[in-house]
Order: C-alpha cells, then sequence, then structure tokens
C-alpha cells in the first residue's frame, strides 16, 4: 500500500515554473490520476473505462502517466491501495478516540456493553467513509472484481486483515470468536457493495442499525467471547 494518506480531491500543479521537487511533482500526478481512475470507474467501469478517459479528468498528460503507470491496471491497483489506505485510516482515527476515552469510567474490564458500543463507533465510520467517498468505494467493492485475480485476491487479504482487526478490538481470541468475525466482515461486505454499485448512500447508511443489532445479539449469545 502507499504510504501516505491518499487526497480524494488532488490540487493541480501551479502553472509555469514552480519550486516542487521531481518526487513532489510525481506525488501530485500519482493523486490526481487515482482520484481520476476512480471517478472514471464511477461513471464508466473498470471494462468500459480507458487511459484516455483518466488523463482527460486528471488533466495529466499521457507521458506522465506512463512515467508512474505501466498500464491502466497499474493505476487501478495503486488506486485501490488509496483507497484500502483511506478507509483503515478513518477506522484508525475511531479507535484512537475510543482508546483516549476515560478509560477509569470504562473500568478495566469491557463489559458486552462496551464492547458493542465500540463496534457501533467503528462500524459507523467504517460506513461513513464509504458514503463520503463514493468514487472511492465503488472501486473497493465493486471494480476490483473486474480488474482481474491479483485484484481479487488483494480486495480479499484486505478482507482477512479487516476481520483480524476486528477480533482485534473486540477482544476475541478464540478460534471460533475470530471465525465469526470473518464471517460479520463477509456478511457487511456483501450488503454495502450493492449500496455503493447504485450510489445509494441513504441504502448504505440504513444497514447500520441491523448490523449493530446483530452484532449485540452475538455478544449476548457468547459466540464473541474471548
Amino acid at each position: 500500500m502507499q504510504s501516505s494518506e491518499p487526497r480524494p480531491t488532488p490540487r493541480r500543479l501551479p502553472r509555469g515554473r514552480h519550486a516542487l521537487s521531481r518526487s513532489e511533482v510525481e506525488r501530485v500526478h500519482r493523486d490526481r490520476l487515482c482520484g481520476a481512475m476512480a471517478a472514471a470507474m464511477a461513471e464508466k467501469g473498470f471494462v468500459g473505462t480507458s487511459v484516455e478517459d483518466v488523463l482527460k479528468r486528471a488533466r495529466v498528460s499521457r507521458q506522465s502517466f506512463y512515467a508512474l503507470f505501466s498500464s491502466k491496471l497499474d493505476c487501478f491497483m495503486t488506486a485501490f491501495d488509496q483507497a484500502g489506505v483511506l478507509l483503515f485510516r478513518r477506522l484508525e482515527t475511531a479507535m484512537q478516540e475510543e482508546e483516549e476515552g476515560d478509560a477509569a469510567e470504562r473500568g478495566a474490564a469491557q463489559g458486552d456493553g462496551d464492547v458493542a458500543e465500540l463496534f457501533e463507533r467503528v462500524f459507523t465510520a467504517y460506513l461513513e467513509a464509504l458514503a463520503s467517498e463514493p468514487a472511492y468505494a465503488r472501486l473497493f467493492l465493486v471494480e476490483v472484481y473486474a480488474a482481474g485475480p491479483e485484484a481479487v485476491r488483494r480486495r480479499t487479504r484486505i478482507q482477512r486483515d479487516l476481520a483480524g482487526s476486528l477480533a482485534d478490538l473486540m477482544g476475541v481470541t478464540s478460534d471460533a470468536g475470530r471465525f465469526a468475525c470473518e464471517v460479520i466482515v463477509a456478511a457487511v461486505s456483501s450488503m454495502v457493495t450493492p449500496a455503493v454499485a447504485a450510489g445509494d448512500m441513504e441504502a448504505l447508511r440504513a444497514i447500520r442499525g441491523p448490523v449493530i443489532e446483530h452484532v449485540r445479539l452475538l455478544l449476548r449469545s457468547g459466540v464473541l467471547d474471548g
């Protein structure tokens, strides 16, 4: 993955002479091209999007494109990684805010209610990340399956990482509990994808309540015990 957080609306380079280094110019071009790739695919899909479509949206030369990427797929994979970085940064922020809360009020051990509230905050952050970046969300959840086997393998690895992060977040250590977290992540992915594909952010946010209630039920039943 890219080491820096993606910029949803990358700035254009100033006209004429400027003091930017070559690496800074390349970073700006890369960000613009990845954003343009996501925007083009939101309209035309992976198959229907051409390099020319991306260049027109990014206002970057073909020469600059091929100085950074070997192909449309190469650009897509970089944009996919940026989408993953954006998602994980949003989730990390939600988790850090929880960790910085008043530990004394929560007590040394978390009860089911505390864990459920933590899940609710992080899951809400996940949905809002998708809703706030619909083009990247579509690329990450929908167009990835048209991009070929390597893209799908990368998507599968990220989903597995999300499941592991969820289990760690909720203090789940047993094999059965961690498998339940994998099921939750897979189910959520299948539920949010149609809404993202349709561009229906209202339907996307409507998933929040039922999923949170189901996780509360799993907590009460002991399925997610450590």
